[in-house]
Parts: C-alpha cells; sequence; structure tokens
C-alpha cells in the first residue's frame, strides 16, 4: 500500500506550526540570558556583602579594643609621641633588623 502524500494545506499548516515554534523558542532566548546574568550579579553581590560583614566585624572588633590604654599607649608610640618628663632620642643611620645581614 502506498502512503499518499499530505494535502498542501497541510502542509503549510505543519511549517507554519514549526515556524511558530521555532519564533518562540527564539523569543525565550533573551529572558533566559538575562535571567542567568541576573542570577551572577546577585551570587557577586552576595559575596560581596559576606566580605563586608567580615571586615565590619574585623574593625567593630578593633573599634572595641582602642578604648583600652594599652592601644592607645602603643598607637601613640608609633607615632612617634612621648609622655611628660620623658626625653625623645631619634638615632640615625641604624637600619631597621631586616636591613642587617645575618652573622
Amino acid at each position: 500500500m502506498a502512503r499518499r502524500r499530505p494535502s498542501r494545506s497541510k502542509l503549510a499548516l505543519r511549517w507554519l506550526g514549526a515556524a511558530v515554534l521555532v519564533v518562540i523558542a527564539l523569543s525565550y532566548i533573551h529572558p533566559l540570558t538575562s535571567y542567568r546574568h541576573a542570577r551572577q550579579e546577585v551570587a557577586d553581590r552576595k559575596a560581596s556583602i559576606s566580605a563586608l560583614e567580615r571586615d565590619n566585624a574585623d574593625l567593630t572588633k578593633k573599634l572595641m579594643g582602642t578604648g583600652k590604654s594599652e592601644y592607645v599607649v602603643r598607637e601613640a608610640r608609633r607615632l612617634g609621641l612621648v609622655r611628660e618628663g620623658e626625653h625623645l632620642f631619634i638615632v640615625k643611620g641604624v637600619g631597621s633588623s631586616e636591613e642587617r645581614p645575618v652573622p
């Protein structure tokens, strides 16, 4: 038994349906790429927020230590300040311990 060829109208409808499906599929490409880009942006922002929260915790911890007198004295010495009654001596020509070779 030989197969009959479908009528022209049925072939046209099939091709039209296929074309419509292709157009619909192509119309989803841009929203999907935008969605993927937005998800990546959200992930990047979450990572950035985590890093900022860690930095904030470190700075808060450091801030809590600033009120202690040892910290204030250490920072004052680092800035070259001296207490009343002390004398500041500046020695020139002496390199730091990193610059001196180890014998």
